[in-house]
């Protein structure tokens, strides 16, 4: 492992050092982003394995919380630690304790006034729907699927409707903890791509299941069940009833945080499904 010596626990009075770090992870048998006591987490398994590396208990902040079974490809986490080690050494030593869906992609020292969470500015996110009539194999797990013919392009009109901020009530679980259903939705755009549905969304933040519902809406608008107008109904309603399914998890993929230019963090894309092996669009 490289590093530069091993230092005592933060709190010591040696100087914590704050660390970034991007990471992705494949959501399937992950009870999501946050700490659990009965099961497996990508929080609990990054501590673990960056504590390892940092030589004591290490806690991270994380950009965006990931609900069971969502994917990312651009995740971003910090913490703070005294132990002086390259970036390669958080990088190399933190994956050689992770699960292989599990991994840190880059780290990089950030000013102490960083924070994984409250200096984003946007997120953006990729909703992935395998759209013929035979369920997956190859992907099951990592795209939503569905049996009935979708118009992708009717879906795009009517997901304008969520452009601009809103009142995301009715796109919001009930659970959500969030102080304010008000969101700002910076761009919503629905593709076809061969078999593959593909929704990307950038917002300033979101709000619990606020991606998987808009995608659940679109969803039956795509189908002909709904009109075009209705996501305007919905979001008028300020109803959780009066909205539409939630989306499945597996299809969900955190894509891209907004941070301001003087961090100079690494930019992370993905995933593509462009008729790539394995993703059905062939």
């Amino acid at each position: 492992m490289e590093q530069e010596a091993v230092v005592s626990r933060p709190g010591s009075g040696d100087g914590a050092r704050r660390w970034a770090l991007g990471v992705e992870y494949d959501g399937r048998g992950l009870l999501g982003w946050q700490r659990q006591k009965d099961g497996p987490s990508v929080q609990g398994h990054l501590e673990s394995a960056l504590g390892f590396v940092a030589n004591h208990p290490v806690e991270l902040s994380c950009a965006g919380r990931t609900d069971a079974g969502v994917h990312a490809t651009a995740q971003v986490v910090h913490f703070d630690s005294p132990s002086r080690r390259a970036p390669g050494a958080w990088v190399l030593g933190g994956n050689s304790r992770l699960p292989d869906g599990i991994a840190v992609t880059w780290a990089q020292a950030v000013p102490e006034g960083f924070h994984a969470r409250f200096s984003a500015f946007g997120r953006r996110y990729r909703y992935v729907i395998l759209n013929r009539a035979v369920r997956p194999a190859l992907d099951a797990g990592r795209v939503s699927w569905w049996r009935r013919s979708l118009d992708a392009e009717r879906m795009h009109q009517a997901a304008q409707a969520f452009v601009g901020e809103h009142d995301f009530t009715s796109l919001r679980a009930a659970a959500c903890q969030a102080k304010s259903p008000l969101r700002r939705v910076h761009s919503l755009c629905v593709q076809r791509r061969g078999a593959l549905v593909v929704l990307d969304i950038h917002a300033n933040a979101f709000l619990h299941h606020m991606v998987r519902n808009i995608a659940g809406v679109l969803l039956a608008v795509g189908d002909g069940r709904m009109d075009t107008d209705w996501p305007q109904r919905v979001l008028a309603a300020r109803d959780r009833r009066a909205s539409g399914i939630t989306a499945p998890a597996g299809g969900l993929y955190f894509v891209h945080v907004d941070y301001p230019a003087e961090f100079v963090l690494p930019v992370t894309a993905g995933p593509v499904y462009d008729g790539v092996p394995g993703n059905g669009a062939g």
